[in-house]
Formats: structure tokens, sequence, C-alpha cells
């Protein structure tokens, strides 16, 4: 069963299949798609990856684009663009706004994480998710799903 996404979740350059595995589902359950930007640092036919998304890999909606401007080329294409940009040092808590429908969150790389230039090309949209300073970082897996589900959250839920 393939479904029209409520949101779109880009991974740039991940690196850890299992997070990736565990973000798709986490697509899956709440009707959102998944985005790989490459370079990626597993294969797609890696077992770690699919084995974090269990049984629901076969439905999830995903595709992995080739560069951060093919990825933006494509989300165009499907009446998108990148909304919001989740890192450690954002402006705003993720709390602080107003999701839409077919909004974009994008996630970066677990070692090093979003680009500066991205971050800084887009400064009010620029997100963070509150933590100690004794946290350098939270699993991007972890991060995915707390904000998509505060955007379902927003709009009362998920259509079931």
């Amino acid at each position: 069963m393939r479904y029209d996404p409520i949101l779109h979740i880009v991974l740039h350059e991940p690196e850890i299949p299992p997070n990736a595995g565990n973000v798709g589902r986490t697509c899956v359950a709440i009707g959102a798609k998944m985005w790989l930007v490459r370079p990626l640092g597993f294969q797609l036919d890696d077992y770690h990856l699919r084995r974090a998304g269990l049984d629901y890999w076969d439905e999830l909606e995903w595709e992995v684009a080739d560069s951060w401007d093919d990825l933006v080329a494509r989300l165009a294409r499907q009446g998108a663009e990148p909304n919001w940009f989740l890192e450690v040092g954002g402006s705003r808590r993720y709390t602080d706004v107003r999701y839409r429908r077919g909004d974009v969150l994008v996630f970066g790389r677990e070692s090093a994480g979003l680009p500066p230039e991205l971050l800084a090309a887009h400064p009010e949209r620029h997100l963070a998710i509150p933590a100690r300073p004794q946290v350098r970082s939270l699993n991007v897996a972890n991060c995915a799903a707390l904000v998509a589900y505060e955007a379902v959250r927003q709009w009362g839920g998920i259509d079931t």
C-alpha cells in the first residue's frame, strides 16, 4: 500500500544503517516519506538497514538523492521544499513552530550534523531540540521521531 506523504524526512549523508532503518519505520508509522542524500555511509541493501526497519521496509515511501541540489530539485517537482533544518544551536525550539502537511524536515550526518553553509543559508529555519550541555548530540532517529510526532500532534493525530 502506497501513500501520499504527510511529511518528508531527509537524512543528509547518513552514516549508520540502523538509524536510517529506524527513521524509515517512523515514516511508515505516520505516513511520511524518507529521503536519503548521498553519500551514504552504507549500502542500500545493507542487512542492518533492513533489519532496523523490520518488516516495514516494503511499506516505506523513500527515495535516494545523489546530492543536496538533486534533492531540492526532486522535492520541487513534488511541490515541496526544505522547511526545517534540525541541528544543535538552532535559534528556535522544534516545538515553537507550526508544521504544515508536506513540510520537509532535514537532519544531518551522525558524526558532523548538517553542513554549516546550509544552516547559514536558512537561519530562520534552523531548529533545535533542547538538551543539557552534558550531551553533545542526540540520536538522529530519536530526533526525527520527536519532531515528526510533534507535527502530527499539532494536526490532531495520525490519519489511520
